[in-house]
């Protein structure tokens, strides 16, 4: 009896019009194109209008997906909305998205685990379709990173970008679909990306926003030296529960972060640049939407085919990272 896995039936992306190039920022602060291309190969990243909010891109990608799946928004059992810019505490940006599409059946609920947060989505969603909890389930990854980012600071405002990224999954019996899944934590490293202001650690006051707390804070040069690391034994461990190695896989969807991550990433698994999604140079770095748009732009034009073995994985705060492994 065929094995039932879950399976990506289909995919859509949204990314705002407005693009700010490493010029505008030559303008606002201490930096260069030259040195913001070799730190981190971005040239380009889209910003949101002052009145968008993450439900509001995310509803444009669901839509889109559910079009590109050919599945009604009233068949969808669950939506998952990964995010770190939600509408607002409560309730979920993913009620709003379920409003907006007319979900009408779905639970519907968020989930933050920073940039890895597609990848733990998905996990979730694999988890539910396994089980039988549910059929028909949307996995979303928005963000609009513009609106925690303070541009005055040369390290972060040159990174982020807004966007975000969808996916409809189902179960079907057969071979593709969903192999395996690994998620993993350490909290230790916590402090190195953090959003420090505006819960209950540091709440919202006069002072805390003096000290810009409410801004996104982070330590890269120490938060690079990990996430290669965690990110390479997490694809090892796909790999191994799979019984496959590098040579078998034919195509990377990494998180957009920098340049630099995914090319020290493809040289320790040894896999080929031509073989690695990288839209970091358009897009910057956007969060738990990163996989997902650089999946839908795979799929899009061609660079994913049928009976690929597709490795995704990310590393994010928390710190979170984790691998999902399919065969398309």
């Amino acid at each position: 009896m065929a094995e039932i896995l879950t399976r990506i039936i289909g995919t859509g992306s949204f990314l705002p019009e407005r693009v700010l190039d490493n010029k505008y920022f030559e303008k606002i602060v201490d930096t260069s194109n030259e040195w913001i291309m070799e730190r981190t190969g971005i040239k380009e990243r889209h910003v949101a209008e002052p009145n968008v909010a993450s439900s509001d891109i995310a509803t444009v990608a669901a839509k889109k997906a559910l079009k590109s799946a050919g599945v009604k928004a009233e068949d969808i059992e669950v939506i998952i909305v990964a995010t770190i810019t939600p509408d607002m505490f409560f309730p979920p940006t993913a009620c709003f998205v379920q409003k907006n599409i007319g979900a009408t059946k779905a639970a519907a609920f968020d989930i933050s685990a920073v940039c890895s947060g597609f990848i733990f989505g998905l996990t979730i969603a694999d988890a539910f379709i396994k089980s039988g909890k549910y059929k028909n389930a949307l996995v979303i990854g928005a963000e609009v990173m513009s609106k925690i980012i303070d541009y005055t600071d040369r390290n972060t405002c040159v990174i982020f970008g807004d966007g975000a990224g969808a996916a409809v999954v189902v179960p079907e019996k057969g071979n593709r679909g969903i192999l395996s899944t690994n998620i993993h934590s350490d909290g230790n490293y916590a402090h190195l990306i953090q959003m420090p202001g505006g819960g209950t650690r540091n709440p919202i006051t006069k002072e805390m926003i003096d000290k810009r707390l409410h801004y996104v804070h982070m330590q890269g040069r120490e938060t690079f030296k990990i996430a290669v690391r965690a990110m390479e034994q997490s694809c090892l461990e796909a790999l191994k529960q799979n019984k496959l190695t590098a040579d078998d896989i034919d195509v990377v969807v990494p998180h957009q972060a920098n340049k630099r991550i995914i090319d020290a990433l493809a040289e320790r698994l040894r896999i080929p640049e031509e073989k690695i999604i990288i839209t970091v140079h358009k897009h910057g770095n956007t969060s738990a939407a990163s996989v997902p748009l650089a999946l839908d732009e795979a799929i899009s034009d061609g660079r994913i085919k049928t009976g690929n073995h597709v490795l995704m994985t990310a590393f994010g705060g928390g710190l979170n990272w984790g691998s999902i492994l399919l065969r398309w």
